[in-house]
Formats: C-alpha cells, structure tokens, sequence
C-alpha cells in the first residue's frame, strides 16, 4: 500500500506527541488522586490515556495527512512538470 509521505510523518508526529501528553496527564492524575481523594478506579483510567491518546493523536494526523496530500497533489504535478 503507498501511503503518502505527509500522512505517515503526521501519524508518527502526532503518536509522539500524544505519548507525551498521556504520559503527562496520567501521572499528573495519579498526584492528583494520591493528594487528593487516593487511588481509585478514575486513576486506573487515567494510565489508559497513556495508550488511548497517541492513538487518537496518531489517527488524527494520519487523516490531516492524507488530506493535506490529496490537497496538494493537483499543485505538485503542475509544480514538477
């Protein structure tokens, strides 16, 4: 399958990013919690985002590439010809 250049580098960009979020949000949850109310089954959710965001992240930046791709295919040929 020939999956456009833009679309894999934004799949992978936002995956990173999306790693780093959930890896921020969960254990600023789970120091929350700790702080807070203690443990709970919400914390347990919270470690989800660390699988949960870079897949949504990563899903989205696929989409905005491969629309980016298909927006700028019509200039490209006109570019390269």
């Amino acid at each position: 399958m020939n999956v456009p250049r833009p679309a894999a580098f934004l799949g992978k960009l936002g995956a990173l990013i999306g790693l780093a979020l959930g890896l921020l949000y969960s254990i600023g949850g789970f120091f929350l919690d700790l702080s807070t109310t203690g443990l709970n089954a919400g914390t347990a959710m919270a470690f989800g985002a660390i699988l949960g965001m870079p897949l949504m992240f990563g899903g989205a930046g696929f989409l905005l590439g491969l629309l980016a791709a298909a927006v700028a295919a019509p200039f490209r040929r006109t570019v390269d010809t």
